[in-house]
């Protein structure tokens, strides 16, 4: 017997490597029991270290294929991974913009884990002026928060970025020094929680994917942000603590680990 799974809508790259991007979603996505539906902002030529080449999509297409989608199917949350131009950005905008009962998950992805920039400052400027405003949930890592808001401090870039619109701000630490991984939401009505997790030895491919992703598909399924937010993150650590390595650069999160084997 067929049965109804809540639907996210990921405008996602696609990464050949398999590690992040739209395949990280739908594993993340199929994992919390939901459906995931795409529109690929971008083509990339890349592997397990690094991306050599970024190929963004054209926004009139962007455009078509999310109207289409959304013709045919009850989209229950939308999860936004790399965007990779501002024109695709200010697309995505246009559609939320129609959609505003629908939650918004933004993982702003602005550099590969090689290293390669992904975002330029239009592309910053267009995040921050038209999609933040737009946004229910904002996942940055630590780096990532610092390049939008133009400030040091991780208090200082959470209420920047509140500011600027994102409801619920959730700034992720591996990027940080510290002994264990401090991940802090920042909430309505200057309310925060700090979470704090074992941090794991490796390097890995698409855990900000993931994260973003296990959070949509969560909010999909009717929870409420703080729940959504502390259970992707156990979901998330577990694959992180499972990842595999397939070729000879970062691991990859096992968004499966929950299958019995």
């Amino acid at each position: 017997m067929s049965r109804n799974r809540p639907i996210v809508l990921c405008f996602s790259g696609h990464d050949p490597s398999g590690g992040a991007g739209v395949q990280a979603d739908i594993e993340a996505i199929v994992g919390h029991q939901c459906h995931a539906a795409s529109v690929i902002t971008a083509l990339t030529e890349q592997d397990s270290r690094n991306v050599n080449k970024l190929i963004p999509q054209k926004p009139e297409d962007i455009l078509n294929q999310a109207h289409t989608l959304l013709a045919d199917f009850k989209v229950s949350a939308f999860k936004i991974g790399l965007i990779g131009d501002a024109g695709v950005a200010e697309a995505i905008a246009q559609v939320l913009r129609q959609h505003p009962s629908i939650p918004v998950v933004l993982d702003p992805v602005l550099a590969a884990g090689g290293g390669t920039e992904l975002a330029g400052q239009q592309l910053i400027d267009v995040i921050v002026q038209q999609l933040l405003p737009l946004t229910t949930l904002l996942t940055p890592n630590s780096e990532e928060a610092r390049r939008l808001s133009g400030q040091s401090d991780l208090a200082d870039c959470g209420g920047f970025l509140q500011d600027n619109g994102a409801e619920y701000v959730l700034i992720t630490g591996s990027h940080e020094s510290s002994a264990l991984v401090h991940n802090r939401l920042f909430m309505p009505d200057n309310l925060q929680e700090t979470f704090n997790w074992e941090r794991l030895p490796h390097s890995y491919h698409g855990s900000g994917c993931t994260l973003a992703s296990a959070t949509a598909a969560l909010l999909a399924q009717g929870l409420d942000v703080f729940t959504a937010v502390s259970e992707a993150q156990e979901f998330t650590w577990q694959s992180l603590a499972a990842a595999y390595r397939p070729g000879q650069g970062q691991y990859n999160p096992d968004r499966l680990f929950w299958v019995e084997t």
